[in-house]
């Protein structure tokens, strides 16, 4: 789960809003896409996921360091100050991490006024599978062939230093992974015991496993449409009861 070492990433300019505000953005690669919108005032260009942003959706993608961490945790801020009242919708697709980084985005959620939704598409492994779960009860989500994955914290590179090094630094590590399962467990109900012994080694879960265990809440079969009048509730697409297998 810990990540040691600095990814390249290219983050890419904000168009803002036709109104002149500035956006936040995710990092991403060379190939974005573009999309344009034409309005009686002309056309506008964003970048597909700052015209995203303008929607609450925020995408929580690939490695999660520092980098990331700020831009993510800058963009709930941004919209949870724009609107305190409706959700903000993070979907994921991490192999987890730095467990720093990791946190920092994980307090700014439960720090935020309005709820968080996540979902996971794809891959929610390590730290990316505690930011899943960190969504708001009930707004939690995984599409049908996702994966998830928990275990331990995980010390990568080589350690020097003198045997007292060592041992504060496995000391740090021992509590660092209990903090991490007392938050897993306080967000799936799982007893502490439960956690220590399923993440000794990888546990993989698809998307059923997940909402059996707690991770997420849903597994869901097609995306949800906001209910009018209710702050950014979702409820299932028109004429179905339920989106979701439970």
């Amino acid at each position: 789960m810990t990540h040691l070492g600095q990814i390249d990433r290219n983050v890419s300019d904000s168009q803002g809003y036709a109104d002149g505000r500035s956006m936040p953005v995710l990092p991403q690669s060379n190939l974005v896409p573009i999309v344009v919108e034409k309005s009686g005032r002309g056309e506008r260009s964003y970048d597909i996921f700052s015209r995203l942003l303008r929607d609450r959706i925020i995408f929580l993608a690939g490695p999660v360091d520092d980098d990331m961490a700020n831009l993510i945790i800058a963009q709930l801020l941004f919209l949870s100050n724009e609107d305190s009242k409706t959700d903000i919708n993070v979907y994921i697709n991490s192999p987890g991490g730095s467990v720093t980084a990791g946190l920092a985005i994980y307090d700014t959620i439960q720090f935020l006024r309005c709820d968080v939704a996540t979902t996971c598409v794809g891959l929610a492994a390590s730290m990316g599978a505690w930011l899943l779960a960190a969504g708001k009860k009930g707004k939690r989500y995984a599409l049908p062939n996702s994966r998830i994955m928990l275990h331990q914290p995980l010390l990568s590179g080589v350690m020097q230093g003198t045997a007292t090094d060592l041992s504060i630094e496995a000391r740090e590590l021992l509590r660092l992974r209990e903090r991490m399962f007392e938050i897993m467990a306080k967000h799936t109900g799982q007893p502490m015991e439960k956690i220590h012994k399923d993440c000794d080694r990888n546990l993989w879960l698809e998307a059923d496993e997940a909402v059996a265990y707690g991770v997420v809440d849903s597994k869901l079969e097609r995306m949800l449409r906001p209910t009018p009048g209710r702050g950014g509730d979702m409820a299932p697409p028109a004429g179905e009861t339920d989106v979701a297998d439970q």
